[in-house]
């Protein structure tokens, strides 16, 4: 088979960056597009140069239906407008699209879930082996242990990250919900301030923290009658969040129209 050809989305963003590297560094794809925002300052520049590596001839633009054209697949990790944007054009196209962005609302979700009867798409607010395994294991341990036990769970982002809780905290609230058996929409608690009054049992409580350069830093912890159990995950290098969207990609060419998340690619879905 050929190499696949991918457009990664928001290239000229540090994600897009580090998504053109991880296709330079890999085997079976090439970078086929480099898309940004229109009114960017970036348009027409080198998405290799951008990316630190040597000139690849590929100019940022804002048109995604032309470059498309010849593609196989989008790597996106941008922004909701951004993405939603895309997913039609994807569809139409009839390419692989690979969305990491978080922040999406309900609505957004539903459009993207709307196309994957005619389109591949592969969902995740994150795309390391290593978050997905401690997903798995969340979901796991909050089936063992029954409402007794507390969860809370704790992220930590560089300070210009705009959404919160992470994407990756969400998902992984998502799996406690799910090992509990309830939907996270009803038993989430965000936001502490002032009297709050005593936690609510059966609950799962978010916390974010902002600042530095922190890549993601995620832990969810299991309090209950005189003991704490915590399982956590460090992300040292948004690289590996890049390298885990190549494979989910690569994993998706082909495939039957649908929407999958980094738990089909890993193999875990079935945990």
């Amino acid at each position: 088979m050929s190499d696949m050809r991918l457009i990664v989305a928001g290239a000229g963003g540090r994600m897009g960056r580090a998504l053109v590297r991880a296709i330079a560094e890999s085997k079976g794809a090439v970078l086929a597009g480099a898309l940004e925002a229109p009114g960017s300052d970036l348009l027409g520049k080198d998405a290799g140069v951008l990316a630190g590596l040597p000139a690849n001839g590929i100019k940022l633009s804002a048109d995604l239906w032309a470059m498309s054209k010849d593609a196989d697949g989008i790597l996106d990790f941008t922004v909701p407008a951004a993405t939603i944007a895309n997913v039609a054009i994807a569809a139409e196209r009839g390419i692989v699209h690979v969305i990491g962005t978080t922040g999406l609302s309900g609505s957004d979700n539903a459009v993207i879930k709307s196309v994957t009867n005619r389109a591949v798409v592969v969902q995740s607010g994150n795309m390391s082996l290593g978050v997905n395994l401690l997903a798995a294991v969340v979901k796991r341990v909050a089936k063992a242990l029954d409402q007794t036990f507390d969860i809370e769970i704790v992220e930590t982002h560089h300070r210009m990250k705009v959404d919160a809780p992470s994407g990756t905290a969400l998902m992984l609230g998502q799996a406690a919900a799910s090992g509990r058996g309830v939907t996270l929409d009803e038993h989430s608690e965000r936001g502490r301030d002032g009297i709050t009054g005593a936690r609510r049992p059966g609950n799962i409580g978010f916390a974010s923290l902002r600042g530095g350069t922190v890549a993601g830093d995620h832990s969810v912890t299991f309090l209950g009658p005189f003991e704490r159990l915590t399982l956590s995950h460090q992300a040292e290098d948004r690289m590996l969040f890049a390298h885990g969207a190549l494979k989910a990609a690569l994993w998706a060419h082909g495939k039957a129209p649908g929407h999958y998340s980094m738990a089909d690619v890993l193999g875990l879905s079935d945990i």
